[in-house]
């Protein structure tokens, strides 16, 4: 069975070639996975993007079926629901809209916490890769100046190609921490559209009234 240092020879031989720069851009990779893979989880438990049920409740309010809106509510677990029933409860009151809307945003807060990280790293990242390329090609060309007239040209590309590195390095990085924060912001937009358009159907008149007076006009 091989020990845990061959294993890792490969990492260490990488580190060593990509020099410290290379280094801060792995810790930087480290940051960004662990804090998708958390902003994963967390919109899992929230059930972010999971409005079936909520827009069975938006369709029973638009027919004025506030009972069934409720039930659906009670039994949903979406982060949300908590501010749809308030706006039920609320009925006419003044300042109701604002008051949801605060309250929505109170609870799309935590959500949204982690993505002015993940764009510092989107744009960091390409830059840092920049950076440890352009500090390989001194270095390459400092070893071109010591060698005179007999450069080796095998030697010039081998430390060009190791001062590339670092920015195919920042790239890697870049890219899908990009990808992901466009993702997770996509998904808070259509929690925020979604919000807003059942905040304007709770303003109407029908949901204005208890459930008890719409039984009583029942009967």
């Amino acid at each position: 069975m091989p020990s845990i240092a061959t294993i890792l020879q490969p990492l260490y031989e990488i580190i060593q070639t990509g020099g410290p720069v290379f280094v801060i851009l792995l810790l930087t990779s480290s940051l960004s996975l662990s804090l998708i893979c958390y902003k994963a989880l967390q919109y899992a438990g929230a059930e972010v993007g999971k409005l079936t049920a909520l827009r069975g409740a938006l369709a029973a309010l638009d027919r004025g079926d506030i009972h069934e809106a409720q039930c659906i509510f009670g039994a949903s677990k979406h982060f949300l629901t908590p501010v749809f029933s308030l706006g039920l409860d609320l009925k006419d009151h003044p300042g109701k809209t604002e008051r949801l809307e605060a309250e929505a945003e109170t609870r799309l807060m935590p959500l949204e916490r982690g993505f002015r990280t993940l764009d510092t790293v989107a744009q960091l990242a390409p830059l840092l890769g920049l950076l440890g390329t352009v500090l390989g090609m001194i270095e390459a060309f400092q070893q071109l100046q010591s060698a005179g007239s007999q450069v080796d040209p095998a030697a010039l590309a081998g430390g060009i190609w190791v001062a590339l590195l670092t920015t195919a390095a920042g790239l890697s990085v870049a890219m899908p921490t990009s990808v992901a924060l466009t993702w997770l912001e996509s998904r808070i937009d259509q929690e925020r559209l979604f919000a807003s358009h059942m905040f304007s159907v709770l303003n109407t008149p029908a949901c204005n009234k208890s459930a008890s007076a719409l039984e009583s006009e029942a009967a």
